[in-house]
């Protein structure tokens, strides 16, 4: 589970305030995948960053009661001067997985060739997008945290292999994807919610969110 109890986040942008959270309180449970909407600019990256633990609140609390995952994309925990490879070895090491199940787990997934033994700085955005998803869905967590969605990748292989991953996944994990674009959740979402003036309206099909998001686009 994740809790957020009355929590505010905002910055000042040098000219202004903006608000992400003002005094929100939501829950997410495990089992009940949710999708959150709102436009670009909203703050959609920094709520996963919190419930990922990578940023705190300015008020209020967040309490965790389940393996939470760091949000797909980010790459704080890897080396641009290593390849591939020994970046899984180190990102095995630190959960204490074994780093020959994750290297070959990354290899299979995301399909990089010869550039899987290259350093990550001489990657395009897609091969790193396609590499920290693999990473990410080597490792089983309670709750996986995916900012709008599964990146973008015109290889076919890699999207069938790492979405049909996901959707086993979903079968006893949760997944909380933030997005400006309803048809980014409707794979996986069943529940949704609306970030909206700093409050967090959720509602129990998709389909009622996208009425309020879609009301004040």
């Amino acid at each position: 589970m994740i809790e957020f109890h009355d929590v505010s986040k905002s910055f000042w942008t040098g000219t202004q305030r903006k608000v992400i959270l003002d005094r929100a309180s939501f829950r997410i449970e495990p089992g009940n995948s949710l999708g959150i909407l709102a436009p670009n600019g909203t703050g959609k990256t920094t709520i996963i960053n919190m419930m990922a633990g990578l940023e705190k609140p300015d008020e209020g609390t967040i309490r965790k009661t389940s393996r939470v995952s760091f949000p797909l994309g980010f790459m704080g925990g890897v080396n641009a001067k290593h390849s591939a490879r020994e970046n899984c070895r180190y990102i095995a090491r630190l959960y204490g997985l074994d780093p020959d199940y994750v290297e070959s787990f990354c290899r299979w997934v995301c399909s990089l060739g010869e550039y899987f033994d290259m350093p990550l700085a001489t990657y395009s955005s897609g091969m790193r997008g396609r590499f920290s998803f693999s990473l990410l869905l080597s490792i089983e967590f309670d709750i996986y945290l995916i900012d709008e969605g599964m990146p973008a990748s015109s290889d076919v292989e890699f999207n069938r292999k790492a979405g049909n991953i996901l959707q086993e996944r979903l079968l006893k994990s949760t997944v909380v994807i933030v997005s400006h674009s309803p048809k980014t959740l409707e794979r996986f979402c069943r529940s949704a919610a609306v970030l909206r003036n700093g409050k967090l309206y959720q509602f129990e099909t998709l389909e009622e969110a996208k009425s309020l998001y879609d009301y004040h686009a």
